[in-house]
């Protein structure tokens, strides 16, 4: 048997042990190259160790099963050896060879298995010891932010357990409820809050901690220690693990006083007049196209509001304006209604659920009366005479322009006779 059939038959009994690295060629041609130098091993001409160096060359290719060495001690004491002795003299002397070559090919392998295998799994700890300390880094890098964003934020964040007592708050969130961050943690929200503030938000957080929802948003009136009143906006979330357990309720709290107080103002102003701050024509055609029956409404103009203006100047006239205002809205207010100014010297009141004519008529003659009497502005007395026009509507008005002018006329009408008198 050559050297290449030796190396053949090797492949075949490594065959099936492991997936090896190698292809079948390249296999045969490295079993080739260290069945030659095992066989010198066996005449003498190598030193038994050098199967020590084979046995790496295997693990090297990627045959590590025990397997391995059962089988190549039984090619080297076995078909190897019988292959010299056939052809060299020295029987006893190449098989005791055999068996040493053996040995230190067993030897070997078990070394150098050892050695990958323990080089193996350092790398295997090395590299989770990485994970893992890549993986703190990342937590306590995420943490820190957490922390960060937490303490500076704009936004009130607070957490609660699922006892319904608070974890943490940020300082924003207990400057918002006027309270000392300090005392928050470890507390019922319901002792925080106080019971003048438990209501539909307490309600959702009791749906939240009983897994009935998993999130919500609204905006309450809270009323703080001092008894000043914020408007916030409060989003609360459930925070699960991973079995679906609800672990804490976390909050995210806005301020939104000055927006609301933006929002009334800008309402106010397109709402109202700016010289009176008697509601403005648009505001009371909306409420008297909405008006319930009956209703009775009055018309009125200011007369010789022009030579006021003409005599006095248009600053007067404007105190004029002003204070006939402050009256009309006392003496139509004290009646049940609502009074405006439509514009220049023109008026408009109103009264909703009207219970008859005479209601009507007795504002009415309040504001002759009341309008009538002199006025002390920059220490000047001026009296301004009022034409009034009034309409009892038993049905709600199908058009407000219609109700307008049935007024009108009868502003003009009262005018006329006025100036006629």
């Amino acid at each position: 048997m050559t050297v290449r059939e030796l190396a053949v038959a090797w492949a075949d009994a490594l065959d099936g042990t492991v997936a090896p690295t190698l292809t079948r060629d390249r296999i045969e041609q490295l079993l080739t190259e260290w069945a030659a130098r095992l066989v010198d091993a066996l005449r003498g001409r190598e030193e038994p160790g050098i199967a020590r160096e084979a046995a790496a060359a295997l693990v090297g290719a990627n045959y590590r099963d025990p397997q391995v060495v059962g089988r190549t001690v039984a090619l080297i004491c076995g078909p190897m050896a019988d292959r010299l002795c056939r052809a060299e003299p020295g029987h006893d002397t190449i098989r005791e060879r055999a068996i040493f070559v053996a040995a230190e090919f067993a030897t070997g392998y078990t070394a150098v298995l050892r050695t990958v295998a323990l080089a193996e799994q350092e790398t295997t700890m090395a590299a989770a010891l990485a994970a893992a300390q890549e993986a703190e880094r990342r937590r306590e890098l995420s943490e820190a932010r957490f922390a960060a964003v937490f303490a500076g934020a704009s936004v009130g964040i607070g957490t609660v357990d699922t006892e319904g007592r608070v974890l943490e708050a940020n300082t924003t969130f207990a400057e918002m409820l006027g309270l000392d961050v300090g005392e928050m943690s470890g507390r019922p929200v319901i002792d925080l809050v106080g019971p003048d503030n438990v209501g539909t938000a307490y309600d959702r957080m009791t749906q939240l901690l009983a897994g009935r929802i998993d999130r919500f948003r609204l905006e309450i009136d809270y009323r703080r220690p001092d008894a000043s009143t914020a408007g916030i906006d409060l989003s609360m979330s459930a925070v699960r693990d991973h079995l679906g357990r609800i672990r804490f309720l976390i909050g995210v709290a806005v301020d939104v006083t000055e927006r609301r107080e933006l929002a009334r103002r800008l309402w106010y102003d397109a709402n109202h007049d700016e010289l009176t701050g008697l509601p403005n024509r648009g505001y009371f055609f909306d409420r008297l196209a909405a008006a319930t029956p009956p209703v009775g409404v009055a018309y009125l103009d200011l007369d010789g509001f022009k030579e006021i203006n003409d005599r006095w100047g248009h600053s007067v006239g404007d105190e004029v304006l002003r204070t006939v205002g402050v009256r009309l809205h006392g003496i139509v207010t004290a009646a049940g209604g609502v009074a405006a100014r439509l514009g220049g010297d023109e008026f408009i009141a109103m009264i909703e659920r009207c219970s008859d004519t005479g209601r009507l008529a007795a504002m009415h003659a309040d504001l002759l009366a009341t309008l009538g009497a002199p006025m002390a502005i920059r220490q000047q007395s001026i009296s301004i005479g009022t034409s009034i026009g009034t309409v009892y509507l038993d049905e709600a008005p199908t058009a407000v322009d219609e109700a307008m002018q049935a007024a009108d006329i009868a502003m003009y009408r009262n005018k006329a006779a006025r100036s006629r008198s």
